[in-house]
């Protein structure tokens, strides 16, 4: 385990500050070696365990972590909802070689603020930190899919559907906010949105960050899930 101690002439306040954690060192080296050639990305940090990723999180304070899901002593996903209760202010991007279903959803309810497979291209790492630290939250098409057909059958087994009228049930969300909200749960990206509502990409991430407040939730795969729960989607829609 290596790290750097932050400090207030050390990094500008423009760089992106990422900590680095997977059980594979000729993994952390290669991601280290493409991110440094990155702009505005230093990394100050790396952990080869759950663990280590809780102690070096406390110790430098990283904006962006970069996890792997599977991992010794204490998995990703442990580490990701600790890591939220105790560094409130990182965004944590999971990486995984799966793409099972279960982990997506659970890395979700830890907080994760973005899921990747590792086998995507380094240029989609270095633009998913930028991303994340942003306030979006990354996840591709496939896994959006996957995240909300697997929530709506969950919460069909467990009986936690609403039957009322969606609108009924969130008077504190405007009409232009439902629509972004169901277009958010469908996997589309904030340009995406923008160019389908005739609007700018600043105006998207200030009716999202609305959204968000008014939900009192942390990120879009949160509020994804909510408007399946609500019937505001239905998967495959």
């Amino acid at each position: 385990m290596t790290y750097v101690t932050p400090g207030a002439d050390v990094t500008p306040p423009d760089v992106i500050r990422v900590l680095i954690v997977d059980d594979h060192a000729l993994y952390r080296r290669g991601l280290q070696t493409v991110l440094a050639t990155e702009d505005g990305i230093e990394i100050v940090g790396e952990a080869a365990d759950g663990n280590e990723a809780v102690d070096v999180a406390e110790e430098v304070l990283p904006d962006v972590i970069v996890m792997d899901v599977g991992m010794p002593k204490r998995g990703g996903i442990e580490a990701c909802r600790v890591i939220k209760q105790r560094v409130p202010s990182a965004r944590i991007i999971m990486l995984t070689s799966s793409d099972d279903e279960e982990n997506l959803f659970e890395a979700v309810r830890a907080g994760a603020n973005g899921y990747l497979l590792k086998d995507v291209p380094p240029e989609e790492v270095a633009a998913g930190i930028r991303g994340v630290f942003h306030g979006q939250s990354l996840i591709s098409p496939m896994m959006a899919s996957k995240l909300l057909q697997e929530f709506a059958q969950m919460s069909r087994h467990e009986g936690t559907v609403p039957a009322a009228t969606p609108e009924l049930e969130l008077p504190r969300l405007t009409e232009r906010e439902l629509g972004i909200l169901r277009l958010v749960a469908r996997g589309r990206l904030n340009r995406e949105i923008a160019r389908e509502l005739f609007i700018s990409e600043n105006t998207v991430r200030n009716h999202i960050r609305n959204i968000l407040d008014k939900l009192q939730m942390h990120s879009r795969m949160e509020a994804a899930m909510y408007a399946v729960r609500k019937r505001l989607i239905e998967p495959g829609e």
